[in-house]
């Protein structure tokens, strides 16, 4: 497994992939990020730990840094804090996807009455996929202006990663259980479930078994910087064997506090601790299965 960034790519082509696809990655208007950075700058503040961005360098420098590791496709997500920004959230991921080669067409949405109208305009446009933080925006993913939304996203089949777990710190509707009221009214919802439901990874798991459209990201899960406050549930690996191809790789770049290749070290850690992962199981979590969500 890759001790280094340095050795990711290497890494990569041995097990015999044409690359990495990487379904959680956030490019954000410079003036959002900014304050995305700002926040995390007094994470010790708000989340009582410190929390230093890894790759705090300019746009053109974080894309070569994603291709220089062997990212052959990304999804960059963008996501709404208030009503009124989604729309030019998505005209600018619009924007981007379309001067990188590497990064798939997404977009996101917050419930508000035009949510149904540019949702239907991006899924005509061709976006690959959604981004819906439930945490941030701090609404209820069961608002009735939502409803239509969810239901075209399930209906189109389009894939939207889901931030509905209480990590890092709950939020007003955050919780599995709450977004499982959205996937029994859409039971065809293909839906990802961010940071695996961090730090809910049981009932998350349930989800994935039940809904045969939910899958999981690897999103910060079991990296040193979380597992001492979010350890993974004893039979992580055992539970995994049973779900192939329901599990995506994904890791917040470059919004994380350690380098990239912790991320795959971690997901590494879990394919040599069962007999039933291997190289297969690291083959579909770092390629296949987000290729076929993005339609690669």
């Amino acid at each position: 497994m890759p001790r280094s960034d340095a050795e990711v790519a290497a890494w990569v082509r041995d097990l015999g992939l044409p690359g990495l696809v990487d379904l959680h990655v956030h490019f954000l208007p410079e003036r959002v990020l900014a304050k995305v950075w700002a926040y995390f700058d007094h994470a010790s503040e708000h989340y009582g730990v410190n929390w230093s961005i890894h790759y705090r360098t300019g746009e053109r420098e974080r894309v070569e840094v994603l291709r220089s590791l062997g990212v052959r496709a990304f999804a960059p997500l963008v996501y709404p804090h208030k009503p009124g920004m989604a729309a030019w959230l998505n005209d600018w991921a619009g924007e981007f996807a379309a001067g990188v080669p590497e990064a798939v067409a997404t977009a996101t949405f917050y419930p508000e009455p035009e949510a149904d109208s540019y949702v239907r305009k991006a899924i005509e446009s061709g976006v690959r996929c959604f981004k819906s933080h439930v945490q941030v925006g701090d609404f209820d993913p069961r608002d009735e202006l939502l409803r239509p939304v969810w239901g075209q996203l399930a209906d189109a089949g389009v894939p939207v990663v889901v931030h509905c777990g209480h990590g890092p710190i709950p939020g007003t509707h955050t919780g599995l259980d709450v977004f499982e009221a959205v996937l029994r009214e859409h039971p065809r919802l293909v839906a990802v479930i961010a940071h695996a439901g961090m730090p809910e990874f049981d009932h998350a798991l349930r989800l994935v078994e039940q809904w045969p459209g939910v899958h999981l990201d690897t999103t910060m899960v079991g990296v040193d910087f979380t597992t001492a406050m979010c350890p993974l549930p004893p039979d992580w690996t055992a539970r995994l064997a049973d779900l192939p191809g329901r599990i995506a790789l994904g890791t917040d770049f470059p919004n994380i506090p350690y380098a990239y290749a912790e991320q795959l070290r971690a997901i590494a850690s879990w394919a040599e601790a069962d007999d039933r992962l291997g190289a297969g199981f690291l083959r579909a979590v770092l390629h296949d299965t987000p290729a076929r969500l993005l339609g690669l």
